[in-house]
């Protein structure tokens, strides 16, 4: 079999994006939702890797959908590239959301160790041994390459959740530990929505024949899917928001430059004239979850981290525990207080350096968060559904433009 690969670099990802420009107008969106096969995902444009770490930012993305065609003729490449700030400034407004999840995890654990029949329905579906040839052949896919496509993701987490009758949260941690892409906003809502639990009592369910129509019928689980299924319940109060955070002044004093997995482009985040004194690296994959992280899913965010430290021509590799120590010690190295990163969203790399400004704060280390204009301007449009974001699209656009 195949498999496809990724490279952790800027200069991968910005070679994948001319390479799949030619194909964002009208190929993309007639035939965005075929799932043509392992290494025959030619139809979408596989940016994922690049954008979850921000190897190349979705600001350059959609600046080159437009460039070459205009904001029409790409608008349903230019919505799946909103979609994901979506999710993430969704989380921004309710980051409970992770947190309860996690909490989920943990919880559906437990009765595994007890429930004999749970516990080997959810060893089938880990080991792809369902019995449902196309479910099962997607774990192949997910575990050998780190990736699936889009499409396929929706098929296989309403099979997990509706058919095998598994816990989402337990389908969720799966995807997280093996998706190159895994991103706490992304991978989390999208099960969420699928469960009925996003847009509240709307469900997405896999049907054989839309999996028989965009597998080009490689696959047609007739008599194998749940026909018929409710939305998963819960409590209304996860509906409360938080005010969303601001962005950061740079100190006008020498700091130390924090790159962590979730932006790996911090030379366009600082002004003309802001140089660091020093530059270190975080990675915080082993965040992810309670269970052990693919290591193709760290390998490639220690190699994006390393790529942004590779053009500051720092040496040091990227801190993968603790982050307390290393940066104490980077800040006395450089004789700063400050340091400066791009904004860690809800997830692991947020936990890590949580985790860390408890010594900071001993320290009298500052950290100071700055927020890319994209996100600012697009996360107040998304408490709602996706719909709020769509409809104001051309405004942000004409918001961004005045970013520039």
């Amino acid at each position: 079999m195949k498999f496809m690969m990724f490279s952790p670099t800027r200069a991968a990802g910005l070679s994948r994006l001319t390479e799949f420009i030619p194909k964002a107008g009208r190929e993309y969106s007639q035939l965005r939702n075929s799932d043509m096969g392992v290494g025959q995902h030619n139809y979408v444009s596989r940016l994922s890797p690049c954008l979850r770490h921000r190897l190349i930012t979705e600001r350059e993305v959609v600046d080159a959908a437009i460039q070459a065609y205009g904001p029409a003729q790409c608008e349903k490449f230019i919505q799946e590239v909103f979609w994901r700030t979506y999710f993430k400034g969704r989380l921004e407004h309710q980051p409970h959301i992770w947190k309860q999840y996690q909490d989920g995890v943990e919880a559906s654990l437990k009765p595994l160790t007890k429930d004999k029949a749970l516990r080997a329905s959810y060893e089938d579906a880990l080991s792809g041994q369902t019995g449902i040839a196309c479910f099962d052949h997607w774990r192949g896919e997910l575990i050998g390459t780190g990736y699936l496509h889009n499409h396929a993701r929706m098929w296989f987490a309403s099979i997990w959740i509706f058919t095998l009758k598994l816990p989402w949260e337990l389908g969720a941690d799966f995807f997280i530990r093996h998706l190159i892409d895994g991103d706490p906003a992304s991978n989390t809502l999208s099960w969420r929505w699928v469960a009925g639990l996003h847009t509240k009592g709307k469900i997405y369910l896999a049907r054989p024949d839309n999996i028989k129509r965009f597998t080009n019928g490689r696959f047609n689980p007739q008599g194998q899917l749940a026909e018929h299924a409710e939305p998963l319940i819960e409590p209304d109060d996860l509906m409360t928001e938080q005010n969303l955070p601001q962005t950061d002044q740079i100190p006008d004093r020498p700091f130390l430059l924090l790159v962590h997995e979730d932006d790996c482009h911090p030379e366009n985040l600082l002004p003309a004239g802001a140089a660091p004194k020093g530059v270190i690296g975080g990675v915080a994959t082993s965040r992810r979850s309670p269970l052990a992280v693919d290591e193709k899913i760290t390998a490639f965010a220690r190699g994006a981290v390393k790529d942004a430290l590779d053009r500051f021509d720092s040496n040091t590799p990227p801190m993968e525990q603790d982050w307390t120590a290393p940066l104490i010690k980077a800040c006395e190295h450089h004789g700063v207080k400050n340091i400066v990163t791009a904004y860690t969203p809800v997830g692991p790399s947020a936990e890590a350096l949580k985790t860390a400004a408890i010594g900071l704060n001993k320290a009298d280390i500052t950290v100071s968060q700055i927020i890319r204009p994209w996100d600012s301007i697009i996360w107040p449009y998304a408490n709602r559904g996706f719909f709020k974001v769509k409809k104001k699209m051309p405004k942000i656009l004409e918001a961004l433009e005045q970013t520039s």
